[in-house]
C-alpha cells in the first residue's frame, strides 16, 4: 500500500507500483471506440501510461495535453492516459481539446487495471478512482520507470519520465 495526499489529506492505494525492472502487469481497457485494447496491442513498443483520476479535472487535463505535445514526438512511442472516466467522456475531452496524438483508455468495466498497478484509491474522496502515475514501458513489456505522484493535485515530473524514456532508446 502506498500513501499520497489529496491537499494534504492522507489517501491510500490499493497496493505499490510495480518495480523497475519488472514485466508490466497485462491489462484490458476500453477505448474511446469501446473496443477492447491490451498490453499485447502495443508490444514493440515504448509506452507511456499517463494515469489519472479523472480527466474532468485541471490537473489531468493539463497531463494529457502535455504528453499530447512532448511524447508525441518520441519514436516508437504510444501515450496511453488512462482513467476510469467512460470512454464517451474521454472521447468528447479529446475532441474538444483537440487531442490526437495519445490514446485514451478506459478501467470503467472492471477497475482490474488500477487493482493490478496497485494504484487504486482504497479510501477517501476519491475511492476507487486512480492514483496519478506515470509508467514507462519498454518495447519488450519490461517497466523502466515509475511516478507516483505524491500530491494528488500536482502534475507529474513530465522531463524525468520522458529523459527516462530517451535513455532507454539510446541504449537499444
Amino acid at each position: 500500500m502506498a500513501t499520497v495526499t489529496l491537499k494534504g489529506n492522507k489517501i491510500n492505494t490499493s497496493g505499490t507500483l510495480p518495480k523497475n525492472g519488472e514485466k508490466a502487469p497485462d491489462f484490458k481497457l476500453t477505448a474511446t471506440d469501446l473496443s477492447t485494447k491490451t498490453l499485447s496491442d502495443f508490444v514493440g513498443q515504448n509506452i507511456i501510461l499517463n494515469v489519472f483520476p479523472s480527466v474532468d479535472t485541471g490537473t489531468c487535463a493539463q497531463s494529457v495535453r502535455t504528453f499530447n505535445k512532448k511524447a508525441s514526438k518520441l519514436e516508437n512511442t504510444k501515450v496511453l492516459c488512462i482513467s476510469h472516466d467512460l470512454p464517451f467522456a474521454q472521447a468528447r475531452f479529446c475532441g474538444a481539446e483537440g487531442i490526437e496524438n495519445v490514446i485514451s483508455l478506459s478501467d470503467y468495466k472492471t477497475g482490474d487495471f488500477g487493482k493490478s498497478y496497485g494504484l487504486n484509491f482504497i479510501d477517501g474522496p476519491l475511492e476507487a478512482l486512480h492514483s496519478r502515475c506515470i509508467i514507462i514501458i519498454d518495447e519488450n513489456g519490461i517497466i523502466k520507470y515509475t511516478e507516483q505522484v505524491s500530491e494528488i493535485v500536482d502534475e507529474p515530473n513530465y522531463e524525468s519520465a520522458l529523459n527516462a524514456l530517451v535513455k532507454e532508446g539510446s541504449n537499444a
